[in-house]
């Protein structure tokens, strides 16, 4: 494989083996210098507001940052690397020296995808790309297919869940360098592992973004996001930086894809919306490789999802599915408080049409915001949607970051987990979930002063009027709370995560044996509710080979088994004659038992 990296109208670039070009888009500055190391060299202005200067000479590992009209040094905003915090330096890179070890590696079939979520700072207990190496045998060995990892680009501080990026270039220098993340996706690779980025092309976060000084009309200064002032999509410098991003994460550190943050806050006035232009320009850039382009967004909408004749997606893969995580958290809580009241009345309604349908708003109206939400989706595929029981979101954003297992119980836990991974549907694990990890996983930051303070306050605010959340809401600047939410990998190595891993291993193989032979078919997949009662639900999904039938219960009392046909693929507990409390059973009927 030929390497090519990504062409970037910002930042520092080898023009030939020892000339560096430096750029920026500066239109709020008259004059702008370069700092190089300790030597100040004027830009030159060449037009539109950008500056620019090539200097023969410079190396890979050079410093350097940008000297403002009243002599603020910043960092450059498409610095490939930091010397330290999101303050400092900036670090000249030469893309060339980190080819990729698995230069013939293009990736895996989205059918196959069983994706791990993981923050690299409480993944480990160093929270370092290198230190995450090790783990990865353990993840290739439990069947685990995709990492999803939450965002590395430079955001302000040594710790955080990486959704206050500034600096969309750069890896976080807490976790390591540029050529520790290759290492890290190298031995992915090795091991038969995808790896994907969280990106966040939505916002900056409030510490270290220097755009507003160098450039103002970079951010609408009358159109509000829920983080600060929107960025303004349709100016061509601001569309270069943005839509050069994720082309850049993908080419020069051969990724196998993206998953995109809240696109529904991606607002752009221009004739072509960024966001296909971003999808199209990946396709057209790496037509030959598997890249999975995934995106989270509240509107419950398809049209950046379209399918072409042959059943590819030539814009983005698939749509994370909230609803579905919304339904089974009410339906194993009970939970009813903020965005769960939509949830809260038939659970185990809404859960079945999740399950058989993809999104449960498909145009009703909201009960938390009076408005409709959603468009109808049975036609799309099964593997339009990812699903989860558990993730960074969902488990953080609670004031006390405790997990599925901690608020339901394990049994419950379990039989949800089984239905997770054991749907047509592309199943999520969030880090940790695999050995029935009990940790907290907590928000967390390391701001300092007024900025430490609005946070700490708006976090507690955040959530008054929640049930269940009158406890003091831990400080995200402290430390602890940091800590806290690692992983106790020593959790493991009990007999209840045996027993938890040996479950998740049963489940990926016959997910791998069952499930993704059908995913892989072309043709129209029909999901249908079968039966719903109190704790319980049952639903098939017809594909052009068999059906796939799946019943579980969680309530209290014995129900019996709904007439699913074929043979049992899974049960639990073994040899299901019924279904008593804390019970999943999946069945196959290929296509004239079906009938």
């Amino acid at each position: 494989m030929e390497f090519r990296t990504c062409r970037r109208h910002w930042g520092a670039e080898f023009i030939s083996d020892d000339v560096v070009r430096f750029r920026v888009w500066a239109e709020g500055q008259k004059d702008l210098t370069l700092r190089l190391t300790d030597t100040d060299i004027p830009m030159a202005a060449v037009g539109d507001g950008w500056f620019q200067i090539d200097v023969p000479g410079v190396r890979h590992g050079t410093t350097y940052q940008f000297v403002l009209q009243d002599g603020m040094a910043v960092p450059d905003p498409a610095s490939r690397a930091q010397q330290a915090d999101v303050n400092g330096p900036s670090v000249v890179i030469d893309p060339r020296r980190s080819l990729p070890a698995q230069r013939e590696w293009q990736g895996r079939p989205w059918e196959e995808t069983v994706i791990y979520e993981l923050h690299i700072g409480t993944f480990t207990g160093e929270g370092t790309f290198r230190s995450a190496i090790d783990k990865l045998p353990y993840l290739a060995e439990l069947g685990i297919t995709q990492l999803e990892v939450m965002p590395v680009s430079q955001f302000g501080g040594a710790r955080g869940w990486g959704y206050d990026g500034v600096l969309l270039y750069a890896p976080h220098s807490a976790y390591g360098t540029p050529d520790d993340f290759h290492a890290f996706i190298d031995a992915a690779h090795a091991l038969g592992l995808s790896v994907v980025l969280d990106i966040v092309l939505n916002h900056f976060g409030p510490e270290g973004n220097y755009l507003p000084l160098l450039s103002p009309a970079f951010f609408h200064q009358d159109r509000m996001t829920p983080w600060g002032n929107g960025i303004a999509y349709e100016v061509e410098a601001v569309r270069q930086y943005i839509a050069e991003a994720p082309l850049f994460w993908l080419s020069e550190y051969h990724l196998d894809g993206l998953r995109f943050d809240a696109i529904d806050q991606i607002h752009d006035d221009a004739e072509t919306h960024i966001l296909p232009e971003i999808a199209q320009r990946i396709r057209d850039a790496f037509p030959d490789r598997h890249i999975h382009l995934t995106t989270e967004d509240s509107r419950n909408v398809i049209f950046l999802h379209p399918r072409d004749e042959h059943g590819q997606t030539p814009l983005f893969t698939a749509e994370w599915n909230d609803d579905f995580h919304n339904a089974a958290h009410v339906f194993a809580t009970g939970e009813s408080h903020a965005y769960y009241q939509d949830f809260a009345f038939e659970p185990e309604k809404k859960l079945a049409r999740a399950l058989a349908e993809g999104f449960v708003y498909q145009g009703e109206i909201s009960l938390q915001t009076g408005k409709s939400r959603g468009v109808e989706c049975r036609e799309q595929p099964p593997q339009f949607f990812v699903d989860f029981i558990q993730n960074h979101d969902q488990v953080g954003n609670r004031a006390q970051g405790e997990r599925l297992i901690s608020l339901a119980g394990a049994d419950k836990t379990r039989v949800l987990f089984a239905a997770l991974l054991l749907s047509p549907h592309i199943p999520l694990l969030f880090m940790g979930e695999e050995y029935g990890e009990t940790h907290p996983f907590l928000f967390f930051t390391d701001f300092h002063g007024d900025l430490a303070k609005a946070v700490r306050e708006g976090r507690a605010k955040e959530f008054t009027g929640h049930a269940g959340h009158d406890e003091t809401v831990p400080d995200p600047n402290d430390v602890n709370t940091f800590m806290r939410s690692k992983l106790d990998w020593n959790k493991a190595d009990t007999e209840e995560g045996r027993a938890w891993l040996h479950v998740t291993r049963e489940l990926i193989v016959l997910r791998q044996r069952f499930i993704v032979p059908l995913l892989k078919q072309r043709g129209t997949v029909e999901g249908n509710v079968l039966q719903t009662a109190l704790g319980m639900v049952a639903v098939s999904w017809r594909f052009p080979s068999g059906t796939l039938s799946l019943a579980l219960n969680i309530g209290k009392k014995p129900l019996a088994l709904t007439d699913l046909p074929g043979k049992t693929i899974f049960s639990w507990p073994e040899a299901v004659e019924n279904l008593p409390p804390n019970s999943i059973v999946v069945r196959f009927a290929d296509g004239e038992a079906a009938l």
